[in-house]
């Protein structure tokens, strides 16, 4: 029975498959990344209309006490500064 309903569900393969609908740790606030994180922000980009993506911006450690206390803005600054840009893309999680 379950190559049939895999054939009239596809979809409900590819939760089971990916688990995307669990989100880890459990109870965790994603939208804060700055309690999980040192030196983290959430941003968000529009890519294009319609288009959002969700970010975490995370200077490094040699930088933690320059960020400490700081607004949204200066991490925007401090992404077009002379510093590489490393971008981790975290998966099919839905969550970063």
């Amino acid at each position: 029975s379950v190559p049939f309903l895999v054939r009239l569900f596809p979809s409900v393969l590819t939760k089971f498959v990916y688990l995307n609908f669990l989100a880890f740790p459990f109870f965790v606030d994603f939208r804060r990344p700055e309690l999980l994180v040192n030196n983290t922000i959430s941003l968000h980009l529009t890519t294009e209309p319609g288009v959002t993506v969700g970010i975490w911006h995370t200077v490094p450690g040699s930088r933690a006490a320059e960020a400490r206390g700081q607004d949204q803005r200066w991490y925007e600054e401090a992404l077009a500064d002379a510093h590489p840009v490393i971008i981790y893309l975290h998966g099919n999680g839905g969550t970063r």
